[in-house]
C-alpha cells in the first residue's frame, strides 16, 4: 500500500508507532519498522542524550528498516538538553523525528541540515498550518479520542481529518482512536495518507511493558478512559483506575482554583511504576478510547499484516460495490 507517508520514509506500509512514555523502546520501534511500519523511540523516556545514543544503537542492531525518534518540547518550566538529544539522533544515523508539545520551529535548521524529515503532532488544523509553514515535511492530526494530551478543541477525527485535508499541501496521518483495519481505510478515505497508532501497540507481544498493562488494554472498553486537568488547560486521557477517580475528585473539589501541586502525586512520575512494575492503580497513565477496539495481543508483524491486509480487502471488496 503505496501513499505520500509511505513515500516520504521509505516504508513498505503507512503505519506509524507513535512515541509513547515507557513504552517506545527500541524492542518495538524496531519490531513495528521490521513490520513494514515506523517504529518511534521515545526520546524523554531515556535519562540523558547518552542514554537516547545508546537505545538507538541498540535499535539499529535490531533493525535495518527506517525508524524514527519522539521528541517533545515540553512547557517552559522543563528544561531537558534538546541540542544533546538532537545531537544523539544525528549522530546515531536517525533519518525521522517525530516532534510533539511545543513547535520544534527553534530546532528546525538543525533538522534539516542533517537530512532529518520531520512529523509534527498537532491536535488542530490552526496547529498543522503552523507547522507546514515552519517546513514541517508531515503531520500527525491527533483527533479527541486519543490517548494522551487531545488538546483544548475537542475535535474529533471525522471532523478534523478532512478539515486537515481542506487546508494541507504536505502529507499527514490521522492518529487518535486507530487500531483496526476500517480505521485505516476511513483514514484514507478522509485525506490522511496513513495512521499513527499508540494505545494499539501497547497490546503487542514486542511492547516492553508489564502484562498488567496489556491486559488492562484489552479488557477495557471505550468508556473506560477518562479526561483530567482540563482545568490546567494541559488535558490528558488517561485509563480509569482508582488514582484517576482521586484526581478527579479533587478537580471537582476545587473547581477553578485548582493547581498541578494538588494532583502532582498522581500524575508524575507514576509511568515506572505502570509501565514497568504492573502496579495499574499508582497513577494516571495515557490510554486511548481505542481501548475498547483491542481485543487481543497479537506480535507487531501480525498486527501491522493483519491491518493492511484487512484494509486491502474492505477497499477491493465493500467498498468496491457502491463505486
Amino acid at each position: 500500500m503505496k501513499t505520500r507517508i509511505t513515500e516520504l520514509f521509505g516504508i513498505e506500509h503507512p503505519v506509524i508507532q507513535g512515541g509513547m512514555h515507557y513504552v517506545g523502546f527500541a524492542e518495538l520501534a524496531a519490531a513495528v519498522s521490521n513490520a513494514g511500519g515506523l517504529g518511534i523511540i521515545t526520546g524523554l523516556t531515556q535519562q540523558t542524550p547518552e542514554d537516547l545514543a545508546n537505545e538507538i544503537a541498540k535499535c539499529n542492531k535490531l533493525t535495518d528498516k527506517p525508524f524514527g525518534v519522539n521528541l517533545t518540547f515540553l512547557p517552559g518550566f522543563a528544561n531537558p538538553d534538546y541540542p544533546g538529544y538532537i545531537n544523539a539522533i544525528i549522530e546515531g544515523g536517525v533519518k525521522i523525528i517525530e516532534t510533539a508539545g511545543r513547535s520544534p520551529e527553534a530546532y528546525m535548521e538543525v533538522l534539516k541540515g542533517a537530512g532529518i524529515k520531520v512529523i509534527h503532532k498537532c491536535t488542530s488544523v490552526r496547529h498543522a498550518l503552523k507547522a507546514e509553514k515552519i517546513g514541517c515535511d508531515a503531520v500527525s492530526v491527533d483527533g479527541f479520542e486519543c490517548g494522551g494530551h487531545p488538546g483544548e478543541d475537542d475535535i474529533p477525527n471525522m471532523i478534523l481529518l478532512p478539515r486537515a485535508a481542506e487546508e494541507l499541501s504536505i502529507p499527514f496521518v490521522a492518529s487518535g482512536g486507530i487500531g483496526n483495519a476500517q480505521q485505516l481505510v476511513a483514514a484514507l478515505a478522509l485525506g490522511a495518507d496513513g495512521i499513527n497508532m499508540g494505545t494499539r501497540f501497547i497490546a503487542t507481544v514486542e511492547a516492553p511493558v508489564h502484562q498488567n498493562v496489556k491486559d488492562n488494554i484489552v479488557a477495557a472498553s471505550e468508556l473506560d478512559t477518562r479526561l483530567i486537568m482540563r482545568g490546567l488547560r494541559n488535558t490528558e486521557r488517561v485509563m480509569k483506575n482508582t488514582a484517576v477517580e482521586k484526581i478527579v475528585a479533587i478537580e471537582k473539589e476545587k473547581g477553578a482554583d485548582i493547581a498541578i501541586g494538588d494532583i502532582m502525586a498522581l500524575v508524575g512520575g507514576v509511568y515506572p511504576k505502570v509501565m514497568t512494575e504492573g502496579t495499574m492503580d499508582a497513577g494516571a497513565w495515557s490510554c486511548g478510547m481505542v481501548a475498547g477496539l483491542i481485543h487481543d495481543i497479537p506480535t507487531c508483524e501480525d498486527l501491522v499484516t493483519r491491518i493492511v491486509s484487512e484494509a486491502q480487502d474492505i477497499i477491493s471488496g465493500r467498498l468496491a460495490q457502491f463505486a
